[in-house]
């Protein structure tokens, strides 16, 4: 089990800690709803360093990146941040992830924690063009600093006007007293705030620094539970949960990362599906009546029969109802069709519904 570079700060303030990926990771510290709320009405800081980063640089870089990922790369430029995915031969995705264009010839890839070691060897082994590639995952660190004060407060420790950093878009610059960091907005939450890439010796300070600005706001550490339902309200994927290597792009809503001006892996059947539509779709609902959708429960129709799964379920502690997301065969996907979830012996009647589900 790995640790982060914080693994003993966590420890020392009271979270539980839980196996994630691989790595030993605080999943709450008070409570998940407490640090939900905490996250939609002040602020709050996760660790996240147990994702990935790889560093793409080089006269091909790009040309790499083209080939393996869904989106186009080409469109960025120095200071913007692109959300992607790695489509496999077989119609599914490999991975989703975020591009940074950190300056000419030279690309950051954050990819996810259970993923690493499997997209490096996919990326690597498309690597025809000679790119150069560093995998980063073990020497950096990474913090979700996230909420509607989050500005207000970090503008604190940073000398840049962090007003100004628009969604997915970042500047490496100062923060906490380190130079250099990234400071990128490009949350997870749906409750804005800004991630801090940064040396493993580096983060301790920066997370110390960033509790203390963010004192006089109400600031709390948050822990990935409450991270999982603020994203599932927002009706984000989870790798693993919602996407995998057997749910294609079309299927999981992902057509508008999905740009067909370039070829990339697997294009021409990612193509194919999308002019003829996927046979199921990855739908959003809410429960009609109590109780709480959870992974792998069944979806049925009217007449019980099984027409899905729930691939990512919750209470919703915003809504305050049962809220989740899975896939249906097209004819059930539509806004306002009602199917039902089957929670131990009750199949509990739900409604499609658009995402998100939190609407600020």
């Amino acid at each position: 089990m790995k640790n982060t570079a914080l693994t003993s700060t966590h420890k020392a303030l009271g979270a539980k800690m839980v196996p994630f990926a691989g790595f030993n990771m605080p999943v709450q510290y008070e409570g998940v709803t407490i640090e939900h709320e905490t996250v939609r009405n002040a602020l709050g800081v996760f660790d996240v360093s147990h994702m990935g980063e790889f560093l793409i640089e080089g006269e091909h870089a790009l040309n790499l990146i083209q080939k393996v990922s869904s989106n186009d790369a080409s469109k960025l430029t120095i200071g913007k941040a692109q959300y992607s995915c790695l489509p496999n031969e077989d119609g599914g995705i490999v991975d989703d992830l975020i591009i940074y264009k950190i300056k000419d010839q030279t690309y950051l890839l954050v990819v996810n924690a259970s993923n690493i070691e499997k997209d490096w060897d996919w990326i690597q082994s498309k690597n025809s063009f000679g790119a150069t590639m560093r995998n980063l995952s073990d020497d950096y660190s990474l913090l979700a600093i996230q909420g509607p004060k989050a500005i207000e407060a970090m503008q604190r420790i940073s000398r840049h006007d962090l007003s100004a950093i628009k969604f997915y878009n970042f500047i490496v610059g100062d923060f906490a007293g380190v130079e250099h960091v990234i400071i990128s907005a490009t949350g997870y939450t749906g409750s804005g705030g800004f991630e801090i890439y940064c040396k493993n010796s580096e983060v301790k300070q920066i997370w110390d620094k960033v509790l203390e600005a963010g004192a006089d706001f109400g600031i709390k550490p948050i822990g990935l539970a409450a991270r999982d339902t603020l994203r599932l309200e927002m009706g984000y994927c989870l790798y693993g949960n919602d996407i995998d290597d057997t749910t294609s792009p079309m299927e999981a809503g992902l057509g508008w990362i999905t740009k067909f001006t370039k070829e990339f892996t697997n294009w021409e059947a990612l193509k194919a599906e999308k002019e003829r539509g996927p046979e199921r779709k990855l739908i959003a609902f809410e429960l009609d009546d109590r109780g709480i959708p959870r992974h792998n429960y069944d979806i049925v129709d009217s007449n019980g029969n099984k027409i899905g799964i729930v691939t990512s379920g919750t209470m919703s502690p915003s809504l305050g109802k049962g809220i989740g997301l899975g896939y249906v065969p097209v004819i059930f996907s539509e806004v306002g069709s009602k199917i039902s979830i089957q929670i131990r012996k009750k199949a509990i009647l739900a409604t499609v519904v658009k995402l998100p589900f939190y609407k600020q």
